[in-house]
C-alpha cells in the first residue's frame, strides 16, 4: 500500500513562490508514475504536473514555466516548485502514485494524499 504524504501549503502574496514536498512510502518513487493535481471547490480536478520513473515530467498549461517538479529518489520525496502564483492557483494540492502515468494526469490516481491548501490573494 502507497503513502503519500503533502506539506508545504500556506498563504503567499500574487507573485510568490512555494514549495510542496510529498513524502512517499519507501521504494514508491522510481517505481511509479508520480504528480501533483490540484482541486477547487466545486470544480474539476486538474492534474498539473507529472513525472516518470525514468525521470521524465510534464506539465498542463495552465502551470507550464511556473511550476517545476522534481524529485528525490534516497529521500522518497517529490516536490512541486510553484512560482509566479496567481489568484487561480488557489486549491487544494495533491500528491499522486499510479503505475499508469495516463491516471495521474487525468487526476485519477491510485494513491493520493489528504492535500495540502495554497491560497494566492
Amino acid at each position: 500500500h502507497v503513502q503519500l504524504v503533502e506539506s508545504g501549503g500556506g498563504s503567499v502574496q500574487v507573485g510568490g513562490s512555494l514549495r510542496l514536498p510529498c513524502v512517499a512510502s519507501v521504494d514508491t518513487i522510481g517505481r511509479y508514475c508520480m504528480g501533483w493535481f490540484r482541486q477547487i471547490p466545486d470544480k474539476e480536478r486538474e492534474g498539473i504536473a507529472g513525472i516518470e520513473s525514468d525521470g521524465s515530467t510534464s506539465y498542463a498549461d495552465s502551470v507550464r514555466g511556473r511550476f517545476t517538479i522534481s524529485r528525490e529518489i534516497y529521500n522518497d520525496t517529490i516536490y512541486l516548485s510553484m512560482t509566479s502564483l496567481k489568484p487561480e492557483d488557489t486549491a487544494m494540492y495533491f500528491c499522486a502514485a499510479d503505475s499508469a502515468c495516463n491516471t495521474v494526469s487525468a487526476a485519477i490516481p491510485n494513491y493520493g494524499g489528504h492535500g495540502t491548501q495554497v491560497t494566492v490573494s
